[in-house]
């Protein structure tokens, strides 16, 4: 369900006012306007490279616009997150983090500084409150832990990519602004991140601005819809799904309206060539109207890109077999028992929280890396195409079709071959765009153009590391759609919910340290069985979650170690097993219920980081104690 809303009210928080702004021949802002109120969640959409990252430039005072103003209310504090992020390099992680926080230490510092009859403490400390400047460092640590940071001391010059974004954006939401502005907030961040940053701004009582991919982000957090098409703004009431619904009955009027001008025209032109020679008032009017209406012209076109993969070799009766896989680096067991075993057709999720295996388990498939258990068997007829998730480097000096000339001059489609222009041209690349260099190209188009470049390999079993990162929505389900209709096997790591549901037959998850479950369905299946834990198709062990995915395949046999009887320590175990999991779960309750008490930040603000680890810990423990009984249950 969607987390509840927060009524907009009074005077706009920001307003975008008649903005222009052209990059060479292309216009992105063409007299735009737009107003947040307060209490406001605006989800930002739009094709890639028209201007959505720009504008959010724009609105926080980074880039100046050809044109227009923009008109904040008086004291506004912005956070905001960019698409490219940038962190001090003197400073540790936790600091980099407590700048977001640097007006709130400012307003606390001059409080401080106050000689005790000043007539500003009420002021200073009104404000410290509306920003909950007291609870600053419990704020600072519940971000740093939930978003999955680095360590608080940790110097950024060694971070990843990913690990600097996810300390942007706790930066961005320290700050406790009366308007946040994220531009793709749920890249790099795992699938139980992405909850707890839904649940935080579904609390957060200030405005927001989003730009996101992520349909099933914008569906939970979203009041207003904006979207930006041809340089103007279109607003829409509700969240996602209103807006594609609002936004299908507008293109359907739309449609409407151009055939009705179409037969005006038709019928207007035809009166025009048999029109009398004499000229009345009426007859001039009426060829004013005519001029007019041709004038107009039609609703700019809606291009969509036709991202067929390229049809794949034909698969063996082996595609890939997991025979109770295991991998340990270091001192490190990531999984153990994984058996899986592929069909044609297969699609499969693999999820989890970051850190846990999930791109070594590719790698393991791939052959980059031997496991240290069990045996990969890969059939003579595989062919791997492999979409890393730091995809390629582009050459910025080279045009989009010099990017794609390594190589042949046409690529394979099926016992067909067609030329690289007409290939890029379905990925929307125009003959213009085609002799355009890289350096020019929107984050959208660098997507598609990697993408284009991967893809044009074939292949028959695809291998995708997150590739929904950077891409426009309308990509993403044209994206979506080729890979349900790809006969060949997909296996896809991804932590986005809605992609999840409509590609893939199965998922596989990474459930804490060394623990799987596979899980036949949607997404959205595998949540609800992790939900019931009681039944088979709960929380499993790696050796029971093999079982399962070998019966995704069409002619699934037996495989595993036959039962073997309980000895007489396993049965004591297996009979004072209930005690312990109610045991277990009533240490998680108590700490969920001290974390919601509301004196919890006055008693145990200090405590907070070791209470969080006290209840990660607890629930892991359960989790391990549901697998154990699991396995013992299943012998007897």
């Amino acid at each position: 369900m969607p987390l509840p809303s927060i009524a907009a009210t009074g005077e706009p928080l920001i307003t975008a006012r008649d903005l222009e702004l052209a990059h060479n021949d292309r216009v992105l802002l063409d007299k735009a306007s737009l107003s947040i109120h307060g209490g406001e969640r605006v989800g930002l959409i739009g094709r890639n490279g028209s201007g959505k990252s720009t504008f959010l430039r724009i609105l926080v005072g980074e880039l100046v616009p050809d044109s227009g103003i923009i008109v904040p209310r008086r004291g506004t504090v912005i956070g905001y997150l960019p698409q490219d992020v940038t962190l001090d390099p003197t400073l540790t992680v936790l600091e980099n983090i407590r700048l977001g926080a640097q007006h709130i230490l400012d307003t606390i510092a001059e409080f401080e500084s106050l000689p005790g009859d000043s007539h500003l403490h009420e002021e200073l400390e009104t404000r410290i409150q509306h920003y909950d400047g007291w609870q600053l460092d419990h704020r600072l640590s519940v971000v740093h832990h939930q978003l999955g940071c680095p360590p608080e001391n940790a110097p950024v010059t060694q971070l990843s990519g990913g690990e600097r974004r996810r300390v942007a954006l706790a930066r961005a939401l320290v700050a406790r602004p009366d308007l946040l502005v994220l531009d793709e907030p749920t890249n790099h961040l795992d699938t139980q991140s992405i909850e707890w940053l839904l649940q935080h701004l579904g609390n957060h009582s200030g405005s927001l601005l989003v730009v996101t991919h992520d349909r099933h982000f914008l569906d939970q957090i979203t009041t207003n819809m904006v979207e930006l098409r041809n340089g103007v703004f279109e607003k829409y009431a509700g969240n996602y799904t209103d807006y594609l619904e609002q936004r299908a009955d507008k293109l359907a009027a739309e449609e409407s309206n151009e055939h009705k001008r179409q037969m005006f025209l038709r019928r207007e032109i035809e009166w025009a060539r048999r029109r009398p020679k004499a000229q009345t008032s009426k007859s001039k009017a009426r060829l004013d109207r005519l001029t007019d209406v041709q004038t107009q012209g039609p609703p700019p076109p809606e291009g969509d890109m036709e991202l067929v993969v390229p049809p794949p070799p034909q698969l063996g009766n082996r595609i890939v077999e997991l025979d109770q896989v295991g991998i340990q680096l270091g001192d490190r067991r990531l999984f153990d028992d994984l058996s899986l075993s592929f069909a044609p057709g297969m699609r499969l999720g693999v999820v989890g929280r970051n850190g846990l295996g999930k791109t070594t388990l590719l790698r393991i498939i791939l052959g980059e890396l031997e496991p240290t258990a069990g045996e990969v068997r890969l059939g003579q007829l595989t062919q791997f195409n492999y979409v890393d998730q730091g995809r390629l480097q582009l050459r910025e000096d080279r045009t989009v079709l010099e990017e794609m000339g390594d190589g042949p001059e046409w690529v394979q489609w099926g016992e067909d071959r067609i030329s690289l222009r007409g290939y890029l041209k379905r990925f929307l690349f125009t003959d213009d765009r085609l002799t355009t260099q890289v350096r020019y190209l929107s984050g959208g188009e660098r997507s598609r153009l990697l993408l284009a470049r991967i893809l044009k390999k074939g292949g028959n079993f695809l291998i995708l590391d997150e590739p929904t990162n950077d891409l426009d929505l309308s990509t993403l389900r044209v994206l979506e759609e080729a890979l349900v209709a790809f006969p060949g096997c997909v296996l896809v790591v991804s932590h986005d919910r809605y992609f999840l549901n409509r590609v893939c037959t199965g998922i596989l998850g990474f459930e804490g340290e060394g623990m799987l479950q596979y899980h036949l369905g949607s997404y959205d299946d595998y949540l609800a069985a992790a939900r019931t834990r009681s039944n088979t198709e709960g929380r499993t062990s790696p050796a029971a979650a093999n079982q399962t995915a070998h019966s995704a395949k069409a002619d699934s046999r037996e495989s595993g170690p036959k039962k073997q009887k309980l000895s007489y320590k396993e049965q004591r175990e297996l009979d004072s097993m209930e005690e312990a999991i109610l045991k277990a779960e009533q240490e998680v309750e108590r700490l969920e219920t001290l974390f919601g008490s509301p004196d919890f930040h006055r008693l145990h603000a200090e405590q907070t980081p070791a209470l969080l680890k006290e209840l990660v810990t607890a629930k892991q423990r359960v989790a391990q104690l549901y697998t154990r009984w699991e396995i013992l249950n299943a012998r007897t």
